[in-house]
């Protein structure tokens, strides 16, 4: 069921300075094919002196050739490097694929986006404009936007692709110089981006990945005072530790830190429409979304019929290993598959019903990390699996009568990143939209394929600042006022 090994492009090594460099230990981590459970890579284990040498190299690049580079010529390379991404996209999805687990279509997809972004981006670089600001007589008032210099990107293993574009993509079109810090968990195709962009003719040092564990280089990239703005993506006890690290030094942070997205279908909705998303959003990726709709809320009259047709639909899901295409691949590790496991041991402790659960097919290697898709019925509002993020594809469904109810329980836990409403009622629509906690609302979609273009961030736990979109600039840049007079 698997397919050959994918050709392993980039050595155990970081990406500093335009070349790939060893760790300054010479240390290496095995990198786990979540599919099988076996070591089929090496990764550099990168310490504060590699972190050191990455920052340097970036501040170098700022100072000089890429600090220097026009915004339209800045715009012209991120083109060069979303083409290389497009042209080499079965190479990265193949090394995505196997690096994290995910299904080959998935992966496809993965690589896609990031090209997308790096395209936008590409776009935008020379129309960050600034403003002229109405000033007494004798005044000229001027605002521009200046890049924050270095910028620091720890990025998570579910997406890593996706969310390298949509965060070194911004921060390089605004200008800055950029150190990526991968989860140890998946780092191939990112390095091999790394690559890409030095032959597209992006500066040495304007883009550097330092690979390593989160608690030796994530820290170390944190804590460094040559780091002007840091962006994260995790949990919300790692975020809150980065948070500090940067409060140290004043350094200004985005943090997006997952979410316990609701779906909330009313007794009016198309359920033929509804029914595909709602599955899709809990089982793509094997669930390990942030912005998964990982709660189902139902309006009563509508409850039992739709859970029903929903069971259907889980019973039929198949999990297995990546190359083999499916609907679900395995998780990231042994720790993530036994999380999910405890949570479904908790459900059975406290009597909650399994509507369907899908299967893991016979022939998936002993050593994968599988969980097969799981529908919970009846879960109380106030239960670990209503509130916390399982990261894995279980959906948790639960009734509920009005409105007003609705935005109670979809309201009812710490996060706040994607809801998803169902509904045909124009007003309700909207009147849900305001009402609703949440960084973004769907109405009648969930995902919007991607949205490049769509501004994403949380409230609450979910995190603060704005990825995504022309909107992401902006934090990545630092507003300069300039006033003259000339009366």
């Amino acid at each position: 069921m698997n397919a050959p090994l994918p050709i392993v492009a980039t050595p155990p090594y970081h990406f500093i300075g335009g070349r790939f460099v060893p760790a300054a230990t010479g240390f290496t981590l095995p990198v786990i094919d979540p599919s099988d459970g076996a070591a089929f890579a090496a990764i550099a284990r990168g310490s504060a002196a590699d972190v050191e040498a990455a920052v340097a190299a970036a501040r170098g690049a700022f100072d000089g050739a890429w600090g220097r580079c026009a915004p339209a010529e800045r715009g012209r390379a991120l083109m060069r490097l979303s083409q290389a991404i497009a042209a080499h996209a079965e190479e990265l999805a193949l090394l995505e694929a196997r690096d994290c687990g995910k299904p080959l279509r998935q992966a496809r997809a993965d690589a896609a986006a990031c090209a997308r972004y790096f395209e936008f981006y590409a776009g935008a670089c020379d129309k960050l404009h600034g403003e002229t600001i109405p000033y007494p007589e004798g005044y000229t008032v001027l605002t521009w936007r200046e890049p924050h210099g270095v910028t620091g990107h720890i990025i998570p293993w579910n997406y890593p692709m996706q969310i390298f574009g949509r965060s070194v993509g911004a921060a390089l079109a605004a200008g800055n110089a950029c150190v990526v810090k991968p989860a140890e968990d998946a780092c191939l195709s990112l390095l091999r981006v790394a690559q890409l962009a030095a032959e597209a003719g992006l500066a040495d040092g304007a883009l550097n990945v330092v690979t390593g564990l989160g608690a030796e280089a994530g820290g170390a990239l944190a804590a460094h005072a040559g780091i002007a703005h840091l962006s994260f993506t995790g949990s919300p006890a790692t975020g809150s530790a980065v948070a500090r690290a940067c409060a140290d030094r004043h350094c200004p942070v985005t943090l997006e830190l997952g979410g316990k997205g609701p779906q909330i279908v009313f007794a009016d909705a198309d359920v033929d429409a509804a029914l595909p998303v709602i599955v899709n959003a809990i089982v793509q990726n094997a669930g390990q979304t942030c912005s998964a709709g990982s709660r189902l809320l139902v309006q009563r009259s509508l409850y039992a019929d739709l859970i029903a047709r929903l069971s259907e639909r889980f019973a039929a899901l198949r999990t297995g290993p990546a190359f083999a295409d499916l609907d679900c691949g395995p998780l990231i590790r042994a720790s993530q598959r036994d999380r999910v496991l405890r949570f479904l041991d908790l459900a059975q402790r406290d009597g909650i019903a399994v509507a369907a659960r899908g299967t893991i097919v016979a022939d998936a290697p002993a050593g994968g990390f599988y969980v097969a898709p799981v529908l919970l019925r009846d879960v109380p509002a106030t239960h670990r699996l209503a509130c916390e993020e399982v990261f894995g594809p279980v959906l948790a469904a639960m009734p509920f009568d009005d409105e007003a109810d609705a935005v109670r329980l979809a309201n009812g836990t710490d996060f706040g990143l994607v809801a998803g409403v169902w509904t045909r009622d124009g007003g309700r629509q909207l009147r849900m939209a305001r009402a609703l906690a949440s960084g973004q609302v769907f109405v009648n979609n969930y995902g919007a394929g991607g949205g490049v273009e769509l501004p994403f961030g949380g409230v609450r736990h979910s995190g603060h600042g704005r990825e995504k979109g022309f909107e992401a600039l902006y934090g990545f840049t630092a507003l300069k006022t300039v006033v003259l007079r000339h009366a």
